[in-house]
């Protein structure tokens, strides 16, 4: 965030062996031992770019394809919205953006050779599934997935980006529980997402509720 407010270029990245001071969404604390990716990158908003909230579906698509070329395509790599990449049911990765100014500032951290034990959900590893990856050279195919997929998102708008997260998101379907700020968790079946990129949860009596943040647990 300080090297976006003096000036850093769009495509910069910075990695961190270890962070004494890792959080995911809502504050909350990421453990962060050595072997692990803590990688963030930067995007410079214009004006006729889409949305910048959206952005965590180009970080999505672009950490799925990459953690599906280690892995292949029958391990059940899948997206959940809004920032999680998951194999089977646990967690193996998370994004996080925050903005200053025109800037927006997308974190990223991959479980590569370890991961936490959580209470509300089950983890994973690359190294849990098989595969050994320096975080040195996963950023390197990293970097370049995102900057293509940020390129479509700019070029071609949200659509490309959008279809491609739904195609590597669990089945519609899927029972899902959405935590609110403040209120009642929301159950309910994933029915997609909206042409901007929001939750589509169908409710038990049928109507349709659209989300623009909270958080998604797999029921």
């Amino acid at each position: 965030m300080a090297a976006a407010l003096a000036g850093a270029l769009e495509g910069s990245w910075l990695r961190a062996d270890r962070q004494t001071a890792g959080r995911g969404r809502q504050g909350r604390a990421w453990e962060s031992p050595t072997g692990n990716l803590y990688a963030s990158t930067l995007v410079r908003l214009r004006p006729t770019d889409p949305p910048a909230a959206t952005l965590s579906l180009v970080a999505g698509v672009a950490l799925e394809e990459v953690v599906t070329s280690y892995l292949g395509a029958d391990r059940g790599v899948a997206l959940k919205w809004p920032n999680d990449l998951l194999i089977g049911r646990a967690k193996l990765a998370g994004i996080l953006l925050e903005r200053a100014e025109d800037a927006v500032v997308a974190g990223i951290g991959v479980n590569l050779a370890h991961h936490p034990d959580l209470p509300e959900r089950p983890t994973t590893s690359l190294a849990a599934q098989g595969v050994a990856v320096a975080p040195t050279d996963f950023i390197e195919t990293l970097a370049e997935s995102f900057a293509r997929w940020l390129r479509r998102w700019r070029g071609e708008g949200l659509a490309p980006v959008r279809d491609r997260w739904a195609a590597r998101a669990h089945p519609v379907g899927t029972a899902l529980r959405v935590g609110l700020p403040g209120g009642e968790p929301v159950d309910g079946l994933f029915e997609g997402l909206t042409g901007d990129g929001a939750l589509m949860l169908r409710l038990a009596d049928g109507r349709l509720h659209v989300m623009h943040a909270g958080d998604v647990f797999l029921v």
